[in-house]
């Protein structure tokens, strides 16, 4: 028996390979199915099984593609219904593979189809648990994302509550846990930066797992502090529910290059977003003008789904000479597929060609420091999340947090001048990107972010310990 978590750090996402004697199963796969397809070979397996845990929301999963080409079946827990052939588990079904066996344990909450699978090893024992977005560790998946008319978060989180305690907590404490997702995934509030523990670790650390814990306190717990879903979520579960393109011909549009002329009539013609996917420096010195600024170095496909409310915006991609399919691929993950291409050769390209260009102006801490001493009406907004701005921030900053942007532009005035910060840099230049598109000029970026303001005389509030919340992103 052999299992591999293949873990995508900019998704915070744990696919898993389990082969047991030339027959395989993977379990939640990332949308491009290539890499799974050249693993099968290269091991000479076959296979058998394509597990899903749930109806996934933060990414857009392989298991359509890889079905189409290995003829393997795709299995959901019960309850599923879709568009496309699957197998709908029994509660208790086993499934074999080679000499193991994958026993589904039906454990609803974070959506209704939500299961956990139970690896049996060859001598009949039970060896480890995945998940999915039931059990992370440290935390436990957000009941908040399959909501009905009829069920509240409330009724979920009751749901997941006896699902722990009936399915999950009575195994023995050292079963391995492999969760769908690690720190920095929006599916849960506050995940370890672990991607695997023992059961029993889990239920000594774990808060959901406390022994003497009521439903009530769980309710409390799991539902308190949750921020809003990105707007995606809900467009990309549809997807997983109902298919997608093929990833191929995805990637083969995606990947045209343009000259700075066709690129342009393009952008024009077509209405497509210029997405700049460069360092956030570089954009800030030069850009194409209107162009946004998501830097593949950050967690770039789910900004990209949090900002982008169009999911088939037609998209024209900047980057830097290489990262070209990476780009697209990231994209593809979340369901933005319709990237039409990019600039050959880079912006560099674009500068050769005597095309206008545009910058961000840009001050250091200090300097910021210098004007907060002259002037305590300056007008600084604080774009991190609202769990960071609460436990401490500059005295005379305004909280606009960038996920919320597209909710709150009428709050900025296009008359004032603005001094925008996030934590290091990367959310305070997506920010910046987005406004000065949107027509707003007076706008100057702190470098550094409040990483390097803190290291200045600045008034600040006193730290709060924070509450529970999704780990900021730069």
């Amino acid at each position: 028996m052999k299992i591999e978590q293949i873990y995508t750090g900019c998704l915070a996402q744990g696919a898993y390979y389990i082969e047991s004697e030339g027959e395989a199963i993977i379990i939640d796969p990332l949308r491009e199915t290539a890499p799974y397809l050249k693993k099968l070979e290269k091991e000479g397996d076959t296979l058998k099984y394509i597990f899903e845990t749930h109806f996934h929301a933060d990414f857009v999963s392989g298991h359509v593609d890889l079905a189409k080409a290995t003829g393997a079946t795709i299995v959901y827990g019960p309850t599923a219904q879709t568009s496309y052939d699957i197998h709908s588990a029994k509660d208790g079904e086993v499934f074999e593979i080679g000499k193991v066996k994958l026993k589904v344990l039906h454990t609803p909450g974070h959506t209704m189809e939500s299961s956990t699978f139970l690896l049996i090893d060859e001598e009949g024992k039970n060896h480890a648990i995945f998940s999915g977005d039931t059990l992370f560790i440290g935390d436990v998946g957000r009941p908040d994302l399959a909501i009905k008319s009829d069920l509240t978060r409330e009724d979920l989180a009751a749901m997941l509550y006896d699902s722990l305690r009936n399915k999950i907590m009575p195994l023995a404490d050292e079963v391995i846990v492999y969760p769908a997702h690690g720190a920095g995934s929006a599916c849960g509030k506050n995940m370890s930066s672990d991607t695997w523990d023992t059961l029993g670790h889990q239920k000594e650390t774990n808060y959901a797992l406390r022994a003497n814990m009521t439903k009530e306190e769980f309710v409390k717990e799991v539902t308190e502090g949750i921020l809003p879903a990105p707007q995606y979520f809900a467009k990309n579960a549809m997807i997983n529910k109902t298919g997608y393109a093929n990833i191929e011909d995805v990637l083969s549009q995606g990947s045209k290059a343009f000259s700075p002329e066709d690129f342009e009539a393009i952008v024009n013609d077509e209405g497509a977003i210029v997405l700049d996917t460069r360092d956030q420096h570089d954009f800030a010195k030069s850009h194409i003008p209107n162009s946004i600024f998501i830097g593949l170095d950050g967690s770039f496909a789910s900004w990209v789904g949090t900002l982008i409310t169009d999911i088939h915006q037609p998209i024209l991609l900047i980057t830097y000479e290489g990262k070209e399919e990476e780009a697209v691929t990231r994209l593809a993950r979340v369901g933005y597929d319709n990237t039409l291409g990019y600039l050959k050769g880079g912006f560099k390209t674009w500068e050769k060609a005597g095309k206008d260009v545009d910058s961000i102006a840009s001050i250091s801490a200090v300097e910021l420091e210098e004007k907060v001493n002259s002037d305590a009406t300056l007008n600084v907004l604080d774009v991190r999340k609202p769990g960071e701005y609460e436990a401490d921030h500059m005295e005379i900053a305004i909280s606009s947090p960038l996920d919320y942007i597209n909710d709150n532009m009428d709050t900025i005035d296009k008359s004032e001048t603005y001094y925008i910060h996030c934590l290091s840099g990367y959310r305070s230049m997506v920010f910046s990107s987005i406004l000065k598109s949107r027509g707003y000029t007076k706008l100057i970026d702190v470098a550094g972010g409040y990483d390097a303001i803190i290291e200045t005389a600045i008034p600040m509030t006193d730290f709060v310990c924070p509450t529970k919340t999704n780990h900021p992103i730069a």
